[in-house]
């Protein structure tokens, strides 16, 4: 009885040692493969030369990552000059990084809390920032993850009143946010009533915030000509005045080539397009009940129609 519980005990362990052995297997086939360099740095903890790293001059906006395994380790805003040859850090990101004695019994090794990687020693109470702590960390243990670039950017278009104008507009795939208001004026934060006396220079103008990865600013150029009338010169529809003009304010020289592009499209259709090209100027927001005014209301423009044009 006793030799065959004994067998069984021995199975048992050999069958949870083989599954530990698949799972730590595993678990390192999970991670970057490493050259040899990066390999005695960060497996064996050495050390690479001072000076060398390619991030010791970095100043790019972004997060800094385990080599190894990929997780975030580092803020680029708590990156700071230390003149000590080595990337230097003031603080990590929450439960990043492990603190180990160090085999010397002097210093305190720095590794990846994740999967162990070897990134430096860190070292305390040196006076170089308000936190003082410097995280003396090899370069090679580290990848830069760059900050992305918004992808929200700003254009400006005015077709007539700027209630029908926001209302197409800000039911548009990509759209994130209207605002209407004026531009092209003389005038600083002039008010409604200013503007419909005629005499500021202003333009009813719709501010379109859009995400430029779900959307273009040839969509947007094409939309804004399909929704109001571009060969009409004196206003739009029944609103008559030089704040009603249609007009693309433009904010770059791309900007400028895509609207030219869409004005000889259609004079290649047929149409003659009243439609002014100007470089965007300051955005004054208008009155709080100017905006999402169709939205509130509950109605539809009065003078803007969609047409199906390209």
């Amino acid at each position: 009885m006793w030799k065959y519980i004994f067998t069984l005990l021995i199975v048992l362990i050999s069958i949870s040692c083989a599954r530990s052995q698949n799972n730590s297997n595993q678990n390192k086939m999970e991670y970057n493969k490493l050259t040899p360099e990066e390999e005695r740095v960060i497996v064996n903890k050495g050390t690479e030369a001072p000076f060398s790293g390619e991030y010791l001059n970095n100043k790019k906006s972004g997060t800094y990552v385990c080599k190894r395994c990929g997780a975030p380790l580092y803020n680029s805003s708590d990156k700071f000059e230390s003149h000590c040859g080595w990337p230097s850090f003031d603080d990590e990101i929450k439960g990043a990084v492990k603190r180990v004695p160090d085999a010397d019994g002097l210093r305190t090794e720095i590794i990846c809390n994740n999967c162990g990687a070897h990134l430096g020693h860190v070292f305390l109470n040196e006076g170089f920032t308000d936190k003082n702590t410097r995280h003396c960390v090899n370069s090679i243990s580290l990848k830069f993850i760059p900050e992305q670039k918004k992808m929200i950017k700003k254009a400006y278009f005015a077709s007539g009143c700027f209630w029908g104008t926001e209302y197409y507009f800000m039911k548009a795939d990509g759209v994130k946010h209207t605002a209407v208001g004026f531009m092209g004026g003389h005038v600083d934060n002039p008010t409604y009533k200013e503007v419909c006396q005629k005499n500021t220079g202003h333009l009813e103008t719709t501010e379109v915030e859009y995400d430029t990865s779900k959307t273009t600013y040839e969509d947007l150029v094409k939309l804004f000509f399909e929704t109001h009338n571009f060969t009409q010169t004196n206003g739009q529809g029944p609103d008559i005045g030089p704040q009603y003009l249609s007009c693309i304010f433009y904010a770059d020289e791309n900007e400028k080539v895509i609207a030219e592009k869409y004005i000889k499209v259609l004079e290649g259709k047929g149409y003659k397009v009243a439609t002014m090209l100007k470089p965007a100027d300051t955005f004054w927001k208008a009155e709080d009940y100017h905006q999402q005014y169709y939205e509130h209301k509950g109605t539809t423009p009065y003078c803007h129609v969609y047409k199906k044009i390209f």
